[in-house]
C-alpha cells in the first residue's frame, strides 16, 4: 500500500488521540512509507463544523491547518471534475454529501480510504479500519 485517503474523523481522532481511531487506522496513518491523501472537502466540513460550534479546535483555524495539515505534510487533494462525476454516478446509500464526495475522490484515485463509516463498504470501497 502507498497511498491511504483520509475520512474526515479518521484525520481529526488522529490529530486528537481519540481512543475512538482503531489500531490499524492509527498504525496506518504512521506510517511513514505510506502517502496520507486528505482532501479540501474534509477541510471545508471542519470549516463549517468550527463555524456551528459542533467542532473545538482549541486554536485558530489557520493555526490548525498548518500545524496538523501542513507539518504533517499530507498531501491535499482539490476537488476535481472527475471526483464529481464519479459522485454523480454513486447511488444514494449515503445520504451525507461529504463522505460521499470523499468516497467518490478515493475510488477516482483508487486508493482505500481510512473511515469508521460502514456504508463506505456497500460502495466496494476499499476501508482500513
Amino acid at each position: 500500500m502507498t497511498a491511504v485517503f483520509l475520512d474526515t474523523h479518521a484525520f481529526l481522532w488522529f490529530v486528537f488521540d481519540d481512543p475512538r481511531l482503531s489500531a490499524a487506522a492509527a498504525r496506518t496513518i504512521e506510517d511513514t512509507a505510506v502517502t496520507k491523501l486528505l482532501s479540501v472537502i474534509s477541510l471545508w466540513e471542519i470549516t463549517i463544523k468550527r463555524q456551528v460550534g459542533k467542532l473545538q479546535l482549541g486554536m485558530e483555524l489557520d493555526a490548525f491547518f498548518e500545524e496538523h495539515v501542513t507539518s504533517r505534510e499530507l498531501e491535499l487533494v482539490d476537488l476535481e471534475l472527475s471526483h464529481l462525476l464519479a459522485y454523480d454516478a454513486l447511488p444514494l446509500i449515503h445520504r451525507d454529501p461529504f463522505d460521499r464526495l470523499l468516497l467518490a475522490q478515493a475510488k477516482v484515485m483508487d486508493v482505500p480510504i481510512v473511515t469508521i463509516d460502514p456504508q463506505f463498504a456497500e460502495y466496494e470501497a476499499r476501508v482500513i479500519w
